[in-house]
């Protein structure tokens, strides 16, 4: 059982050091050997977990996807509306990708710098089904235009998330994710809220934002 659980234990340590690095330097810039010198483990150590940096890779977007899904089941239990369902998941996934270097790196390689291989679903698509399937509820429930089309907003709200992560990679901090998840926000419900609605979910997005802001 002990050497069972410093396996475990020793598995995810080169998990974090690799997204870490993965999440600093990219997929491509980053080898095995700096990854093992990250982990402070031996080579034998990462090989018997992992038969090659395609299988981190895997480890990582995995996880990222188990972790998004928590978030999605943690909120859904709570009785919100569709619509705030789904402005609490986005800021959800911000939190994980300012909190957490796992995340943050599979958001990296799922947009493009590895092929997401089966079993996993592409996480961007998972996440897309979720966004169409709130917006609906939302839509049913008056908190959205009727005549919007939901699978057209879906994918424009997770291109959005994505795309601001990808610039802000350049251009600052990724503790500035979350501001920006308050302005698509922002911008969003201004199209797809009826008027009388439209103060409860800005005033929401604004106060998410906060909560997540680093002191």
């Amino acid at each position: 059982m002990a050497r069972q659980l410093r396996a475990e234990q020793t598995r995810a340590t080169i998990i974090t050091a690799a997204a870490d690095l993965f999440d600093r330097h990219g997929y491509e810039s980053t080898s095995l050997s700096e990854i093992v010198e990250h982990a402070q483990v031996t080579k034998g150590a990462l090989y018997f977990h992992f038969a090659a940096k395609e299988d981190l890779a895997d480890a990582i977007m995995e996880l990222q996807s188990r972790a998004w899904r928590e978030v999605v089941a943690e909120t859904d239990g709570r009785g919100h509306s569709s619509l705030e369902a789904l402005i609490r998941i986005t800021f959800g996934i911000a939190r994980l990708s300012v909190e957490d270097p796992v995340p943050r790196a599979g958001l990296r390689l799922a947009a493009g710098q590895v092929e997401v291989r089966p079993p996993l679903t592409h996480p961007f698509t998972e996440w897309r089904d979720i966004a169409a399937r709130k917006l609906n509820g939302a839509a049913r429930e008056g908190d959205v235009h009727q005549d919007i089309d939901v699978e057209a907003a879906a994918h424009a709200l997770v291109s959005w998330f994505v795309g601001a992560r990808v610039v802000g990679r350049s251009l600052e901090p990724v503790a500035r994710q979350p501001r920006r998840v308050a302005e698509m926000w922002h911008v969003m419900i201004r199209g797809l809220v009826p008027v009388p609605r439209r103060p409860r979910y800005l005033t929401l997005a604004t106060r998410l934002e906060r909560e997540i802001r680093p002191v």
